[in-house]
């Protein structure tokens, strides 16, 4: 049981990272800085990566306590305090990923707008135009 533990407090660590992560790039999004998104969406998957194995042990860890006798209430606390923890942390990351989700959302909207307005611009400025030389070639002949 003592494993389980050890690697439920492993997985709040990570966790905690990723929510460290997601807090800093956070505030660079809400500034319209996303020079670093690529390196944020990596480093994002790899403490996932390192999440899904620490899960992994976790199960194995589980089943070999199965087949041990059984469980002290110490322990017990300790299992419950630490899923608390990672319930918590899960919650708080949802919460920020929306937050990233909307950030990255109103810049693209932003973006579009702006693309929008170049055309309109485009459009008006082509309407003033002067006639390109063949084309007044042709009228004088």
């Amino acid at each position: 049981m003592k494993r389980i533990i050890a690697l439920l407090n492993e997985k709040n660590h990570y966790l905690e990272k990723f929510y460290a992560l997601n807090e800093v790039e956070l505030t660079n999004f809400a500034q319209g800085q996303f020079d670093n998104l690529e390196h944020f969406y990596q480093t994002r998957e790899r403490i996932l990566d390192v999440l899904k194995y620490v899960d992994a042990q976790i199960e194995r860890a589980q089943d070999e306590a199965a087949q041990e006798n059984g469980i002290t209430e110490q322990e017990r606390r300790e299992v419950k305090e630490a899923l608390a923890i990672k319930d918590e942390y899960v919650a708080r990351i949802i919460e920020q990923d929306i937050q990233v989700l909307a950030c990255i959302e109103a810049a693209k909207n932003s973006i579009i707008k702006e693309l929008q307005e170049v055309r309109r611009t485009r459009k008006a400025v082509g309407g003033y135009k002067t006639k390109t030389f063949q084309q007044r070639l042709d009228e004088e002949v």
